[in-house]
Order: structure tokens, then sequence, then C-alpha cells
């Protein structure tokens, strides 16, 4: 991890805690869930139990003032977070990471996350836009949308957000557009669009 950088872009992301209760330092809680996720975890206590088996390691790029923040810690910091601004700071370090992260293929896809529907006040299920790194095995971006068919505007705007020069993005019927096809050549990519699971409409 390039700290300079890392410190430069997440410097503008707001500490939402009050002085009072500042025992860690805001940018390690965030570049501390960094490595652990990159490495695997997928919850808060996994996130303290890798960094404590790594703080050695950690403290290399870490001040770490007062050790490692408990599972607590880090579940109430990005709690508290604004999730437009702390998306903004990721995906701008993304960007200037990505020669790091060389890339092929970026899946773009919508999927609705299981056991988000509310019977009640009639909410349906929270639809999100991803783009996956398959080189990598990371998210580069993501966006939620109000319904399946709003994909089509919402793709734009994820791709907009993130780096594709020089990749091949991969798109099911909903992406299918002749307008998101020119975006993604404007923007120094390649596509693969498909209008069925198994046929190819457009390659660029």
């Amino acid at each position: 991890m390039n700290k300079g950088l890392f410190v430069e872009i997440f410097s503008n992301l707001e500490d939402p805690r009050v002085d009072r209760t500042k025992k860690h330092l805001f940018l390690d809680i965030i570049g501390l869930s960094f490595f652990a996720v990159l490495a695997g975890a997928q919850a808060w206590t996994e996130i303290e139990d890798f960094c404590k088996l790594h703080n050695d390691w950690l403290e290399n790029y870490f001040d770490l003032p007062n050790g490692i923040p408990s599972h607590d810690t880090f579940s109430r910091v990005f709690s508290m977070l604004q999730p437009c601004d702390f998306e903004d700071c990721f995906l701008s370090w993304v960007k200037h990471i990505i020669d790091f992260l060389p890339e092929k293929i970026i899946p773009i896809d919508g999927k609705s996350i299981r056991a988000t529907r509310r019977s009640k006040g009639d909410l349906k299920a929270l639809h999100i836009v991803s783009a996956w790194s398959c080189e990598n095995g990371i998210s580069l971006g993501q966006l939620k949308v109000d319904d399946k068919t709003n994909e089509i505007t919402a793709i734009p705007q994820l791709l907009q957000k993130i780096c594709i020069e020089g990749g091949i993005v991969t798109l099911d019927a909903m992406g299918c557009q002749k307008t998101i096809a020119k975006q993604i050549v404007k923007q120094n990519g390649d596509y693969i669009l498909c209008n069925t699971p198994v046929q190819i409409n457009y390659v660029h």
C-alpha cells in the first residue's frame, strides 16, 4: 500500500467520532480493514483476528498508538461513515492504484441482495450493480439501483467512476445498449455484450 497516497485520499473523509472516543487513529481503522478484507476477512471479528495475528507486520504501515482496534470499534466507526463519501474516496484510491492491479476482464452485473426485502412498507429487495475485478478478486465499484430496469441508467454512472482502460467489460442483456458500448469505447475499454446467456450480440 502506498501510504502517502492512501493518507492523501482518505484524509478527505470526515472522522465521525467525538474527540473523547478517539482511542485509535481514524486512518488506521480504515487501512487495517482494507488489509483484512483483501486477505479474506468477512466479519468484524475476522478483521480484528487478522490484524492481531499480523500485528508485527502491520506496524510497518500503521502507527497503532493503542494497538489493534476491537471488532466493536471497526463496526462502530464504519456504521457512522457517510456511504457516499466513503465510496468516493475508495473509488479514487482504486483509480490511483490500478496500475498495480492489472485487469483483463471486468464483469458488470446487477444482483438483488438476499434478505433485504421487507413486506412491511412494501420495501423491495436492495438491488446493486457491481463491477468486479476477475484478475484481483476485488470489487472495483458498485451502485444501488431502485429496481432492475434502472440498471440501464446505473451502469453508465458506474462506468464513469471506475478505470476500465485496457480491460474487457462484460455485460448481460440489461446492459446491451449502444450508448453503454460507446461509453466503454470512449473510456478506452473493450466490451462483450450478451443479449442471451449463450449468444454474443456485440464484440468490439
